[in-house]
C-alpha cells in the first residue's frame, strides 16, 4: 500500500484530533453525568428514606398510641388486679372490643403477670374472654413477655410470630403498671405481610427499603428470610439477619455504626453511606425515629434506579456528534487550501536544497508565516553550506585529539593497574601463610578477603621455643591507603615483638601503640586522617597448656561445640586519640577447644532480608555449630555462611578471620 501523502496525513491528524477531543469530551461528560447521578442519587435516597419515615411513623404511632391508651385504662388496671372477678372481666373485654375495631389488624392481646394467661381476640378468632394459652418463663417464644415486665422502657416494639395465629407481626407491647408494680402486658400487632405491602413499595426499580432496630437487626424487609424474629430477647443474634452482617467489609461495618450513631444523635437527619451489600454496590440512607427506637433505611442501586432519564439526552448527543463531523470536513478543506498547497511548493524547493542545490530560489511572495518560513529556509541553506565545511574540519581535528587522549588514558590506567597488582604481591609477601601451613598444617584455618585488590587487614604468626603467637590486624582505610597502613603496622608490630617478646601480647600492643604514635607525631595532617588500627594477639604456651590474649577492640572467641565464650579486647584501638590500656587474659588450652580471631569486617557485613550486619550473636552461633569440625572444613563453612548471608549486598570492609586448635 502506497504511503499516505501530506494531505492524507493531515486529514488523519485532523480526524484523530477531533476523535481525541470528542473522546475527552465524552469522558468528561460521562464523569460529569456520573457526578450528577451520584448527587441526585444521594438526594433520591434521602427523599426515599424521609418519605418512608413519614409513611411508617403515622400508622405505627397511631397503633402505639391506641395500645398505650388501652394499657392505661382504669378498666384494664382493675381487671388485671382482680383477674377472676366476672364483672371486671366483662367490663375490660367490652372496652377492649372497641379498641379491637380501631386497631389496624382488628386484634389485641392481654397477658397477666399473676396468672400468666395470654388473652387475645382478632377478626380470625371466635371472641373469647378465656386465656388462649399459658405463658411460661421456660419457653423461648414467651421470653418477650418477661423481658417487657423486667424493663423500665414505657413500651417495646418487637417482630415475632403469633403463638395463636402463627402470623409474623410487628408487636406493640405495653406494660400495665399499678404504681411501681407491673401487673401485665397489653398491646396489638400489625401483620408484617400487609405492613410490607403498605410500607415498602416494590414498584421502584433499584430501591430496597427496610426497618432496623437500634443494633441493626432487620425488623422489616421484602425478603422474609432476613427478618430478625423476637429481636428484643435475643442475646446472640445471627449476623445473617443484621444489616452489619450483609456488608462485605469490616471497615464499612465500622463506618455504618458511626452513621447510625450520628443519626441517633441527630433525630430527623438522614445519613448516607456507599457500601457493598451482599457483594453489590449500594447507596445506603437511614434515619432514626426516637419514638419507635427504629431506623428507617433504603438501599439504592444507582445503576438501576431511575434517578436520571438518559433517553432524553440522546438527541443532544447525536447533535454533538454531527457537529463534530461537520467541523472535521470544514477543517480539512481549510487546512488543504491554506496550509498544504503552499507547503507542497515549499517541499519541492526543500528537496532541491537537500540534493545540494543551495542556490535554488524559494517562494517568498506570501506575507504570512509560510512566506517567512521560505525566507528563513533560504538563509538556512546558505549557513548550512558554510557550516558544513567548517564542521567537517573541526570533527577531524577533535577526532585526532580524542584518539590521542584515549591512548594516553589507557597507558595511565595500565600503569595504575600494574602498580596495584604489584602492591598486592607485596602485601601477600608479608602474610605468614607458608609459615602457618608448614608449622600447623590442618590445625589452623585463615579467611583473608580484602574488599579491593589490596586492603587494610593482615594476620600475624610468630613461632618461639615454647609456644607461638597469632594475631589479626585491621588498619583504618581500604584499598591502597589501607595497604600502606599495613606496612606501617607490620613494621611496628615486628619491632614491638622484638622488644616485649612473644609471651606478652599486652606488652606488644602497648609498645606498638608508642611506636605508631612516635612515627606519626610530626605529621601535620595526622589529625585529618584515620591512622588507628584494631589488633588481637594470642600467645599459645605449649608447656603450660594455656592461651594468653590481649586485644585492641578485637575479641577472642573459643568453643568446644557446646558453648561459645568470649574474651573482650581493650576499648581503644592502637593509635587512638587517647592511649589505651591493654591487659593479658588467660584461658586453658584444652583438647577439642577451637580459638577464633576476626576483624570487624566479618561482623559488620550487610546481608539478610533487611541489610543488617552479620552481628556477634550470629557469629557466635556459627562458631558453635562448626567448632568440632576439622579446621579446613570450618574455614570453607564460614565462607559459605558469610556468602549466603551477604547475598547481593556489596562487601563493606576487609575481612580477616584466623582460627586454630591444638589437640
Amino acid at each position: 500500500m502506497a504511503a499516505l501523502g501530506l494531505r492524507g496525513k493531515s486529514l488523519l491528524a485532523l480526524l484523530f484530533t477531533f476523535i481525541l477531543a470528542f473522546g475527552l469530551a465524552a469522558l468528561v461528560g460521562r464523569e460529569a453525568l456520573q457526578g450528577v447521578q451520584n448527587r441526585f442519587g444521594d438526594a433520591y435516597a434521602r427523599n426515599e428514606v424521609q418519605l418512608n419515615r413519614e409513611r411508617l411513623f403515622a400508622p405505627v404511632t397511631r397503633e402505639l398510641a391506641l395500645a398505650q391508651r388501652l394499657a392505661e385504662s382504669q378498666l384494664t388496671l382493675a381487671w388485671l388486679n382482680d383477674e377472676q372477678n366476672p364483672q371486671k372481666r366483662a367490663l375490660f373485654f367490652r372496652e377492649a372490643d372497641g379498641y379491637q375495631r380501631a386497631f389496624t389488624d382488628h386484634a389485641y392481646f392481654a397477658a397477666s403477670a399473676q396468672s400468666h394467661g395470654y388473652y387475645s381476640n382478632s377478626a380470625e378468632q371466635v371472641p373469647s374472654d378465656a386465656p388462649r394459652y399459658q405463658l411460661s418463663a421456660d419457653t423461648d417464644r414467651d421470653e418477650w413477655f418477661y423481658a417487657v415486665l423486667n424493663s423500665d422502657a414505657p413500651y417495646h416494639l418487637n417482630v415475632d410470630q403469633s403463638a395463636v395465629t402463627e402470623d409474623i407481626k410487628v408487636w406493640f407491647n405495653i406494660a400495665v403498671r399499678d404504681g411501681e408494680r407491673r401487673i401485665g402486658v397489653v398491646g396489638s400487632g400489625i401483620s408484617l405481610n400487609a405492613f410490607i405491602n403498605d410500607f415498602i413499595k416494590v414498584d421502584k426499580a433499584g430501591v430496597e427499603s427496610m426497618v432496623l432496630d437500634s443494633t441493626g437487626a432487620i425488623l422489616v424487609h421484602p425478603n422474609a428470610n432476613l427478618i430478625t424474629l423476637n429481636a428484643e430477647t435475643q442475646q446472640g443474634r445471627s449476623l445473617s439477619t443484621n444489616i452489619l452482617g450483609l456488608l462485605d467489609d469490616i471497615e464499612q461495618a465500622t463506618a455504618l455504626r458511626q452513621r447510625m450513631a450520628q443519626s441517633r444523635a441527630e433525630p430527623g437527619s438522614v445519613a448516607t453511606l456507599s457500601v457493598l451489600l451482599d457483594g453489590e454496590p449500594r447507596l445506603l440512607a437511614l434515619t432514626w425515629i426516637p419514638e419507635l427506637q427504629w431506623f428507617v433505611a433504603s438501599a439504592v442501586d444507582l445503576r438501576t434506579a431511575q434517578v436520571i432519564e438518559f433517553k432524553s439526552l440522546l438527541p443532544a448527543i447525536v447533535s454533538v456528534m454531527l457537529l463534530f463531523l461537520l467541523l472535521i470536513i470544514v477543517g480539512a478543506w481549510l487546512v488543504d487550501q491554506r496550509v498544504l498547497k503552499p507547503l507542497r511548493q515549499l517541499r519541492k524547493s526543500a528537496q532541491a536544497i537537500a540534493a545540494g542545490q543551495y542556490g535554488v530560489s524559494l517562494p517568498t511572495e506570501r506575507d504570512d508565516e509560510i512566506g517567512e518560513l521560505s525566507a528563513a529556509f533560504g538563509v538556512m541553506a546558505q549557513k548550512v553550506r558554510n557550516h558544513t565545511s567548517e564542521l567537517e574540519n573541526r570533527v577531524r581535528e577533535r577526532t585526532q585529539a580524542l584518539e590521542q587522549a584515549n591512548s594516553e588514558m589507557a597507558a595511565a590506567h595500565k600503569k595504575i593497574d600494574d602498580s596495584i597488582d604489584y602492591a598486592s604481591l607485596i602485601q601477600h609477601a608479608i602474610l605468614p601463610q607458608r609459615q602457618l601451613v608448614s608449622a600447623l598444617g590442618e590445625r589452623h584455618a585463615v579467611l583473608w578477603r580484602p574488599r579491593d585488590v589490596v586492603g587494610g587487614d593482615f594476620y600475624v604468626y610468630r613461632a618461639g621455643e615454647g609456644g607461638c603467637l597469632f594475631g589479626v590486624v585491621d588498619c583504618a582505610g581500604h584499598g591502597v591507603p589501607g595497604a600502606l597502613m599495613t606496612m606501617l603496622a607490620h613494621a611496628s608490630i615486628d619491632q614491638a615483638i622484638s622488644e616485649a617478646g612473644l609471651a606478652d601480647p599486652a606488652g606488644i600492643l602497648s609498645r606498638t601503640d608508642r611506636i605508631v604514635r612516635a612515627m606519626l607525631r610530626d605529621d601535620s595532617e595526622r589529625q585529618a586522617l584515620a591512622t588507628n588500627m584494631d589488633v588481637g594477639l594470642v600467645y599459645v604456651d605449649f608447656a603450660r597448656r594455656d592461651v594468653t590474649f590481649a586485644g585492641a577492640k578485637i575479641a577472642l572467641y573459643y568453643s568446644d561445640g557446646d558453648s561459645v565464650e568470649e574474651l573482650p579486647g581493650g576499648r581503644r584501638a592502637i593509635g587512638d586519640k587517647r592511649v589505651g590500656e591493654y591487659v593479658n587474659a588467660q584461658v586453658a588450652l584444652q583438647a577439642g577447644r577451637t580459638f577464633y580471631l576476626t576483624t570487624d569486617g566479618f561482623l559488620d557485613q550487610a546481608g539478610g532480608e533487611l541489610g543488617y550486619g552479620f552481628g556477634n550473636s550470629r557469629f557466635a552461633e556459627m562458631i558453635r555449630l562448626h567448632a568440632r569440625r576439622p579446621l579446613v572444613e570450618q574455614g570453607e563453612a564460614f565462607s559459605e555462611v558469610l556468602a549466603a548471608y551477604q547475598g547481593d549486598y556489596a562487601q563493606r570492609d576487609d575481612i580477616t578471620m584466623l582460627c586454630f586448635r591444638f589437640d
